[in-house]
């Protein structure tokens, strides 16, 4: 497999999405709003007074659907982790954050991140608010339980589930993306909220109040898209200024480029010291090559002047006057009489005087 291709297409910088892909708050998204909003209202004034929606809670409660059906009791409390918020914030964050990475735009992490902090403040605000206990924990038959410490009113399973799964259809950028993500969360937002009564975690109001705080919230992004747009600009304006700046940051600034370092000057004794064995080098060079020549001459001139009758016997009479100190067999080569100083009457006898007599 080309993962090289892969790679290269992954790095390409598409275009951004423009204005047109975020939603707006038009007429039928309004209305929408109301409606939902009347109903949250309706549903909490019926636990409140204790009317049948309250008597349906505790049929429900009482029929106990776990025993009706245990077969898929296992089954179900996997799927209801679909619900819960840690696990499933984690994996939209992840399809968010490549997104945002993909698009070179932060606008996927803070619609993510907007859309959970409206759904802690004003679910949890309810929860500790009317303080209902769950069905495992009622004291009184017929009563709603409210107001006991409790924090199961509404459904938070429930609420998470419609906002974490309805954010990737919200945030789709084609009409099919959006309707089939919209399917897949309405799936599964209303299979958590059903789940809940099964396992008998919840009350039948607490999910239809959980629903409809889900869709509350989803419906009211528009208005929160003016103060995600100015954040975004607000993050890119300070990774502008730490580039300015040249403030190293990860992944932001690259690090700046080290000089080149110099070589290290040698300390002035070390020159003299390399000068002078050069100039020792070159003396002792030119020693040898004045040997070299002084042999060659000295070679010419005793073949010359043992060639000559008069030669040979002058030399020979010299060689038997000097004896052994003056060109004994042990000596090196005779020096010849053109390159030797002018002698003197004390030089023709030998400077150390014989071991012996030559002669007995």
């Amino acid at each position: 497999m080309r993962t090289d291709r892969i790679l290269a297409r992954l790095e390409q910088e598409p275009e951004r999405p423009n204005s047109r892909d975020v939603p707006r708050m038009s007429r039928t998204r309004k209305m929408l709003f109301a409606t939902t909003s009347g109903l949250y209202a309706v549903i909490v004034a019926a636990v409140l007074a204790g009317t049948d929606l309250v008597r349906l809670d505790w049929q429900v409660m009482l029929f106990r659907p776990y025993k009706q059906w245990p077969e898929v009791h296992a089954l179900l409390d996997y799927f209801v982790v679909l619900g819960q918020r840690g696990p499933t914030a984690v994996l939209v964050m992840a399809w968010l954050g490549w997104r945002s990475w993909r698009q070179r735009t932060l606008r996927p992490l803070l619609v993510l991140g907007t859309s959970l902090l409206l759904l802690n403040v004003t679910v949890g605000a309810v929860k500790i608010g009317l303080g209902r206990l769950g069905p495992h924990y009622a004291t009184s038959i017929g009563s709603a339980e409210l107001f006991a410490d409790g924090d199961i009113f509404p459904s938070g399973h429930t609420a998470n589930a419609v906002v974490t799964w309805g954010i990737l259809a919200y945030l789709a950028t084609t009409p099919r993306a959006r309707r089939v993500l919209s399917v897949v969360g309405a799936v599964a937002a209303l299979g958590v909220g059903a789940t809940t009564v099964y396992l008998g975690t919840h009350w039948v109001s607490d999910v239809l109040l959980g629903w409809a705080a889900g869709l509350l919230i989803l419906l009211a992004l528009p208005w929160c898209e003016p103060a995600i747009a100015r954040a975004e600009a607000l993050i890119f304006a300070f990774r502008e200024r730490l580039r300015a700046a040249g403030v190293r940051a990860p992944g932001l600034v690259p690090g700046p480029a080290s000089a080149p370092v110099a070589p290290p000057v040698p300390a002035e004794s070390t020159l003299h010291a390399r000068a002078a064995g050069l100039a020792a080098e070159e003396t002792a060079a030119q020693e040898a090559a004045q040997e070299e020549s002084k042999s060659g001459e000295h070679a010419g001139v005793a073949s010359r002047s043992l060639a000559s009758p008069a030669g040979a016997g002058g030399m020979g009479a010299r060689l038997r006057a000097a004896g052994p100190a003056a060109g004994g067999p042990h000596q090196g080569p005779l020096r010849g009489e053109g390159a030797r100083r002018p002698q003197h009457a004390d030089h023709t006898l030998p400077r150390t005087a014989p071991l012996g007599p030559r002669e007995r």
